[in-house]
């Protein structure tokens, strides 16, 4: 079941729940405006219990700097609680956003929720960020 958790008149979100993965789709631009609002929708999320997300950006068409940046923190926030964070992104252009400000190797990106979710989370999924695990 897909619950809406923010309705804005750039960006909407919603989330539901596959494989023990919490899918957070964003649905618009994720900018300075609508950026803080992801934030405190993920953050409300994990105060009721989700600890393992997707985050799918396949609806993105734009992202700024404040995208990135809430991405990272809700990166730290999800950490904190033993979580793991994984991308769902199938545009070019949001690739290359992750690729030229070298955030590509610090995140799982997949091609596509099904993929990302096609796993079940392990605890401490985030314990070598911003690194990439060994091996």
């Amino acid at each position: 079941m897909r619950t809406n958790i923010i309705r804005h008149e750039s960006m909407m979100a919603s989330y539901y729940v596959v494989n023990g993965w919490t899918v957070v789709e964003v649905d618009g631009d994720l900018d300075a405006h609508t950026a803080p609002m992801v934030r405190d929708a993920v953050i409300r999320l994990l105060h009721e219990g989700h600890r393992h997300f997707v985050l799918d950006l396949g609806f993105v068409p734009f992202m700024d700097s404040m995208g990135l940046g809430v991405i990272v923190a809700v990166t730290k926030r999800i950490r904190e609680h033993d979580g793991s964070l994984r991308i769902a992104c199938v545009s070019p252009r949001m690739l290359k956003i992750f690729d030229l400000s070298g955030m590509r190797e610090s995140y799982d990106i997949y091609p596509s929720v099904e993929e990302a979710t096609r796993t079940a989370p392990a605890l401490g999924g985030l314990a070598h960020w911003p690194h990439p695990a060994p091996g």
